[in-house]
């Protein structure tokens, strides 16, 4: 009994607000980190299944392409699961049953809302975005059936995103965990049957249906929270109150997630510029690894934002100073000890996106070396912001953003190949360059990120619950 009492527990909301720092974050963290390697892993299923279907790597170079238009065009989903998991973090931690609950509501009711937008204007805007990136003929098509269906099917992904980042704020990551891996595998299982028949188009079906299950599945376990919190349908309307606070809060990590994806628009223009498919078929395996590298970053950043919000909402701020430099420790030694792993084992990795093309594996790995040093400076980064946010300055965060990403990355991307160019430099050197300055920013934003938070200004965001 006491093995099943500690299991169950393990699916409960977790108080970060008591006990030692780096234990409580350690708990949520690695959970999070697995569920993170699992998404990784079938989005790693994902590539694989396309690149090594019929359609070979121009549909794997399809999705790849893709993905820069569905992330601008999802950025307000972002900054909304980020304003909710900051409220839903404080008001747990300063054990407000009704701001809970409220903010639940509103949340629901907002998603609906943003959702049935996108699901109108997502289609309208496809066409225009993939011209304005210079998409080659043949990757076309099929990068616009891929959006539209997930566009049409957003909704799915909208509430499992919202209700997984609800369990997250409740210290509850191991029920994200649980259906994040359900989500993975009905989406490999998806991907097999579809793709053959459907091409991209079947990737994208069975990710809106694999997302659409984890939703219901992440709703069920919250309506079973009833000692946390009651999901009532008086709730689930518009409270002024609520929506300032939920906007306030995300939509500055809605304009982040926005420009850092029309930077990569910008970017992945530049990239289509050199008409080479077998190199944008090379970003697309880079950005595949260059996911598993960023692992525990994400997973330890996701980590301190709730550690955060809630020992903000319980007005224990005295913990926030331990538990900061104890949680970027740990992130820091896990990024360590994990890139160079991850750059041992890339070659084998990749030979599973595209089996015997020496040439691709080849340049896709001389890329991921100019990057590696740069994993370990945005887990410092992405620590330090995850702090910020959840003690209520998102602000920060998005300004650091807009510097790296516009006023440094694009003029430098496009400045350097240009040079390159200039100077008579091989192609390969031209391409390069692109990846050099994504070091730089990730390198510049860690620095930047340090000066903001030992600067303190953020503090001054925190809210007051006692």
């Amino acid at each position: 009994m006491p093995a099943l009492t500690r299991l169950r527990s393990l699916f409960t909301a977790n108080d970060m607000t008591e006990g030692t720092p780096w234990k409580c974050i350690a708990r949520f963290a690695f959970p999070m980190l697995i569920g993170n390697f699992a998404q990784q892993l079938y989005n790693t299923v994902d590539a694989v299944v396309v690149g090594r279907s019929r359609w070979g790597y121009t549909a794997l170079a399809s999705v790849g392409n893709a993905m820069p238009v569905l992330n601008l065009l999802l950025a307000l989903f972002v900054g909304i699961a980020t304003g909710v998991g900051i409220l839903v973090s404080q008001y747990f931690g300063a054990k407000d049953r009704e701001g809970l609950e409220k903010t639940f509501g509103t949340c629901i009711f907002i998603s609906l809302a943003a959702s049935v937008v996108i699901m109108i204007i997502g289609p309208l805007l496809t066409s225009p975005m993939l011209t304005a990136m210079k998409t080659l003929p043949e990757m076309f098509d099929p990068c616009r059936d891929y959006l539209n269906i997930f566009f049409i099917g957003i909704l799915g992904f909208m509430f499992y995103n919202i209700f997984a980042g609800v369990l997250r704020g409740l210290g509850d990551s191991f029920s994200a965990l649980l259906f994040l891996i359900i989500c993975a595998g009905l989406n490999v299982v998806g991907d097999l049957l579809l793709v053959d028949k459907m091409g991209v188009a079947g990737v994208a079906l069975a990710t809106v249906i694999a997302q659409a299950i984890s939703a219901v599945l992440c709703l069920v376990k919250l309506l079973s929270m009833k000692d946390v919190l009651t999901i009532r349908a008086r709730d689930i309307r518009p409270d002024g109150q609520y929506i300032e606070k939920i906007v306030r809060l995300g939509i500055p990590s809605g304009i982040t997630q926005a420009i850092m994806s029309m930077s990569m628009l910008v970017v992945q223009a530049l990239v289509n510029s050199f008409g080479d498919a077998l190199l944008v078929a090379a970003n697309v395996m880079i950005m595949r690894v260059d996911g598993y590298a960023m692992l525990p970053n994400f997973s330890f950043g996701q980590a301190m934002g709730t550690y955060a919000g809630q020992n903000v909402g319980a007005g224990r701020l005295d913990r926030l100073k331990t538990g900061t430099r104890q949680g970027t420790l740990m992130a820091f030694l896990t990024a360590v000890l994990l890139v160079p792993v991850i750059i041992f084992f890339g070659p084998t990795l990749m030979e599973l996106f595209a089996p015997g093309n020496t040439e691709l594996i080849s340049l896709s790995m001389h890329m991921m070396l100019i990057l590696a040093a740069g994993y370990i400076a945005v887990s410092i980064s992405q620590c330090l912001q995850g702090v910020i946010r959840g003690a209520g300055d998102t602000m920060s965060p998005m300004w650091i953003t807009i510097s790296t990403s516009v006023l440094i990355r694009i003029p430098l991307a496009y400045g350097l190949v240009r040079l390159m160019k200039a100077m008579g430099m091989p192609l390969l050197r031209q391409e390069e360059m692109i990846f050099v300055s994504l070091l730089v920013i990730w390198l510049l934003g860690a620095l930047m990120t340090a000066i903001v938070y030992f600067r303190g200004n953020w503090r001054k965001k925190i809210p007051v619950y006692h």
